[in-house]
């Protein structure tokens, strides 16, 4: 018997860096995710596949239940080995019943999306393995890669959700997004995966009042999802965009890379890399964007669930 698992990718429309200080966040699950599926054997130990979204195996383990059961530092020279034993580790923590079969795992992977998109490739193994251990997913995140949690809780859900960090458990709930205007708003990859731990660390580093930057972001999430115009939209996240920008002495992804662009440009997640949101017409976008030499160009509607 095959148990199979699947959670969402994630993005953050608004509240970036600021959803870590308990700010009103906008988040939603992505139709791109990643499934789990597991099959006892009579092995003796945890086999591990990992496959890509093109179907090709991208990572292969064989972990012993000794290794699973340790409380050794791993010493597999692969850091992603390490990474998948140390969540296990913690699943089995959490859950001392997990894994207590000895006969021998399958386990199978496979992303939808490239990791480089910055989806959540982690967040979706950790809520699949949360899922497949019936452990708390924020816990075992917490754990191990740390932040928010609002990828998550976008792994766990079907429709846009309204994210507030709140210990032990953060607040979530569903809406619904897809705005009139939606076929004029993209999502464009730059071709550049950004680290959020680097991200949030150079976040922490900044000097400013944070009840005040919580605030005036929670308004904008709020305002935002009152919003009937394009126009209103993209006044609302350029405020946004300039708030971040000056909290982090950064400047906009607009500043930065397209200074010429006639609509909105928007940073999603961790500035600098990953996608970012622009608004106005299909075919201007794929134009511009393609001629700045930026090909993964994803329509609302095709990204959110």
């Amino acid at each position: 018997m095959t148990q199979r698992f699947y959670s969402h990718g994630k993005l953050l429309i608004t509240g970036e860096y600021a959803v870590l200080d308990s700010a009103l966040s906008l988040a939603i699950p992505t139709t791109y995710g990643q499934s789990l599926s597991v099959t006892k054997i009579n092995s003796g130990h945890l086999t591990w596949k990992s496959y890509d979204e093109k179907g090709n195996l991208w990572f292969e383990s064989i972990l012993t239940f000794e290794e699973l059961s340790s409380r050794k530092k791993p010493v597999r020279k692969n850091p992603v080995e390490d990474s998948l034993l140390k969540i296990l580790r913690d699943a089995r923590k959490y859950n001392p019943r997990f894994l207590a079969t000895t006969s021998g795992y399958s386990v199978e992977t496979t992303l939808e999306f490239p990791p480089s998109w910055g989806l959540g490739s982690s967040s979706t193994l950790i809520n699949n393995i949360a899922l497949w251990a019936d452990v708390d997913p924020y816990k075992l995140l917490w754990n191990s890669f740390g932040g928010s949690g609002y990828d998550i809780a976008c792994a766990r859900h079907t429709k846009p959700i309204l994210y507030e960090l709140k210990k032990p458990r953060p607040v979530v709930k569903e809406i619904d997004f897809r705005p009139p205007f939606s076929k004029q708003v993209y999502f464009v990859h730059l071709g550049k995966k950004q680290n959020s731990r680097e991200g949030i660390s150079h976040y922490r580093n900044m000097d400013f009042d944070v009840r005040k930057l919580v605030s005036e972001i929670t308004r904008i999430t709020k305002q935002i999802l009152q919003c009937t115009t394009l126009s209103n939209f993209e006044i609302l996240l350029e405020e946004h965009e300039h708030i971040l920008s000056k909290t982090l002495h950064l400047p906009t992804v607009r500043e930065t890379l397209f200074p010429d662009y006639n609509g909105l440009v928007k940073s999603l997640g961790a500035w600098g890399g990953d996608f970012v949101m622009v608004t106005g017409n299909g075919e201007f976008i794929r134009d511009y964007f393609k001629n700045k030499g930026y090909h993964t160009i994803v329509p609302f509607d095709e990204m959110v669930l």
